[in-house]
């Protein structure tokens, strides 16, 4: 897996439907698909899923290339994780296959599907979310659904915007961790023969040079801000005020109808 693999973060621009949501409905809807995906506990429930997310993704006319990139960096994960449900998950009837202490069992091959299937989902859905909506938009929205909090004295504006220079400077230290491993190499490094543990070893000499930057980054970030009279949210004006579109209604509605779904699947599949 390459660095430049690593999508998480990135804000690709566009026209589509998804793209003009209002920042709140997305982040709703967002949850609202995390909470159905745990839910849902039939094939019917996550072949429903898996089309609803299928046309988001159509919707948003992001390519498929695109998606596929943000999956790599988790596939190892994945995998392990749908191979440990397999063995580990007992069942009631006799074992489909036995070697050493491992048995299959069918429940065990339900659960790993499912939980493949739900980990896949759970990132594609949240990552269409960050390559749809910039991180100013981002941050707006989250510290909006949050504000109630403000009540008993939460920071909220601080929080969404730790959050959002999180998410921004993701790519940016990606690409930095690159350049400093292109340079090392240049310098008789190498970072790809050997076993894991010698892979390991070799990304240490990395970090120093990676801690420096960042906090070389972050600093420049805050005189930067402070240059700008930054203070916080309190009496802050914003560009572009937030308003919910008949659209935004029609994707919660949408997004609550299918929560529903799935819950009547779970019902009925007991």
């Amino acid at each position: 897996m390459a660095l430049k693999d690593v999508t998480l973060g990135q804000y690709f621009p566009g026209n589509s439907v998804v793209h003009k949501l209002d920042p709140r409905s997305k982040l709703i809807l967002v949850v609202l698909y995390i909470i159905a995906l745990f839910c849902a506990n039939s094939y019917a429930a996550y072949a429903m899923l898996f089309v609803v997310l299928a046309a988001c993704v159509a919707v948003s006319k992001l390519k498929l290339k695109t998606i596929l990139k943000g999956l790599k960096p988790v596939l190892l994960i994945v995998i392990i994780t749908g191979i440990l449900n397999l063995f580990y998950t007992p069942g009631e009837g006799a074992p489909l296959a036995a070697f050493w202490i491992f048995k299959i069992y069918p429940e065990g091959i339900r659960a790993a599907i499912f939980m493949v299937l739900r980990i896949s989902m759970l990132i594609v859905g949240t990552f269409l979310l960050t390559y749809t909506t910039s991180p100013i938009l981002l941050t707006d929205g989250l510290e909006s659904l949050l504000s109630p909090l403000k009540a008993i004295h939460l920071p909220i504006h601080e929080l969404a915007m730790m959050m959002s220079i999180a998410l921004r400077f993701i790519p940016t230290l990606v690409e930095e961790t690159d350049k400093i491993m292109a340079a090392q190499k240049a310098r008789g490094a190498d970072f790809e023969s050997g076993n894991i543990f010698r892979k390991a070893k070799a990304l240490v000499p990395l970090l120093v040079p990676l801690f420096i930057s960042a906090f070389r980054r972050a600093d420049e970030l805050a005189v930067a801000m402070e240059c700008r009279c930054y203070h916080g949210g309190e009496g802050r004006t914003r560009m572009r005020k937030l308003q919910f579109a008949p659209r935004d209604a029609i994707a919660l509605v949408g997004g609550a109808v299918i929560l529903a779904a799935v819950l009547i699947l779970r019902y009925f599949a007991r």
